[in-house]
């Protein structure tokens, strides 16, 4: 038997947990420079005309005369409680798979069927107690009920957050009960194909012809369909697949024309996706900049362009990278246009232990491994970027994202936790 354990409005009960005056009150979590709303509690999504993803601007009085409380995105603190809650869960399984930041499926099969209903209980309530996330625990046979059984946990109150799928009869009742649309991996084509045959809901699928499914649906309908039918087809994937890309392209807080801010920005950026390369004891034989300027606007002229460098040899050192993301970044800066956003890809990945060279290359100093390590642990120790090249500069603040209204990180930073109460004056 699987769980899948799927943490309630995430980015925002991650900012009510500490901040437990907003409890019961609406609460929205914006996008990158405040734009949109990207997140929501139950009181928020109760409120019919704040939809989500519309821009802030557009509803700020409606978001004011409602009380509604705004976050930035917060995302270190974002993964930080995520982690929390995949070690609780870990506490009742050796084996979890981390599907997404808010979302794990868990195996229960250690467990009777008999004890699941209160091991799911109990699951929810330990997270709870640990992080202060409520949480969903829907448990079936295979990943594709267990999904089915989350979303049916949450949703119907009587539930208490927990749906245990343990019977023959519970099986066909929860596919009853959800349209073909609603089963996880089928998107609208197959939809449509499905439901012109007289299929609506998942329960018809279930039923439907296998011979028709393979022949319509190929491979990946006919493992939705076996799943349905409680045969596991998707095992719970425990190792973390190794990227085959790492990139990161933020907007500017405000539009650029200043080379030299947007130099900043990308080596800001390089030494993100550097560390992260590092991480997986990767190195990367192409580096991809990219610069544009905003396409929504329709005042500034537009301009797009990217350009693809290709190593001498694969590298993961930071300070590398940098350089010749610097020589791409000078190739493809235009002078006359408001810039929005910068982008950086690596790619070409392959393990930092089998990086093939030729016979003419000679490691540069810059490239050092003693260099590179020595950099990351005092950014360990110290913190982010606290040992920085000199192409970063010190005017984050002229090119960072806007956030107006962001939270500490409270879980990450010493100088940012959470203060109790006022200290009494001397």
């Amino acid at each position: 038997m699987i769980a899948l354990v799927d943490c309630n409005s995430f980015y925002a009960s991650c900012e009510q947990v500490f901040r437990p005056d907003l409890q019961g009150k609406p609460v929205v979590v914006l996008s990158n420079n405040d734009g949109c709303i990207i997140a929501a509690n139950k009181e928020a999504k109760a409120l019919t005309h704040i939809p989500m993803f519309h821009p802030v601007f557009k509803i700020k009085d409606v978001l004011k005369a409602n009380s509604v409380t705004c976050f930035s995105s917060n995302y270190t603190l974002y993964a930080d409680m995520s982690q929390r809650v995949m070690d609780t869960l870990r506490q009742f399984s050796p084996i979890v798979e981390e599907y997404s930041i808010d979302e794990s499926f868990v195996d229960l099969s250690h467990f009777e069927l008999s004890e699941l209903e209160e091991v799911a209980h109990k699951i929810k309530e330990t997270v709870y107690k640990n992080t202060g996330i409520p949480v969903g625990v829907g448990v079936a046979k295979t990943k594709s009920l267990s999904k089915m059984a989350n979303k049916f946990a949450k949703k119907v109150t009587k539930n208490n957050g927990v749906y245990v799928v343990d019977t023959t009869e519970k099986r066909r009742y929860l596919l009853k009960i959800n349209r073909v649309k609603d089963i996880w991996g089928i998107g609208k084509k197959h939809t449509v194909r499905i439901e012109n045959t007289g299929a609506i809901t998942a329960l018809d699928f279930a039923e439907t012809n296998l011979a028709w499914v393979r022949k319509e649906l190929t491979v990946v309908g006919e493992r939705l369909w076996r799943e349905l039918n409680n045969f596991p087809c998707h095992d719970l994937e425990v190792e973390i697949a190794t990227k085959k890309g790492i990139g990161t392209a933020k907007s500017f807080g405000y539009k650029l024309t200043d080379y030299s801010l947007i130099e900043e920005a990308t080596s800001y950026y390089v030494a993100e996706v550097a560390d992260l390369l590092r991480q997986q004891k990767s190195a990367a034989a192409y580096i991809e900049v990219f610069l544009q300027t905003n396409s929504f606007s329709n005042t500034d002229n537009q301009y797009y362009k990217k350009t693809i460098i290709t190593l001498q040899t694969p590298t993961n050192s930071t300070i590398k990278l940098t350089q010749e993301a610097i020589k791409g970044l000078k190739k493809i800066f235009k002078p006359g246009f408001r810039y929005k956003k910068v982008g950086v890809h690596l790619f070409g990945l392959v393990p930092e232990n089998q990086i093939q060279t030729n016979l003419f290359y000679q490691e540069q100093k810059i490239e050092s491994k003693a260099l590179t390590k020595a950099m990351d642990n005092l950014n360990s120790k110290f913190g982010k970027n606290k040992v920085k090249l000199a192409s970063v500069g010190n005017r984050e603040k002229e090119w960072a994202l806007i956030k107006d209204h962001s939270s500490p990180r409270f879980t990450t930073q010493w100088s940012e936790l959470l203060t109790i109460g006022k200290s009494k004056p001397n």
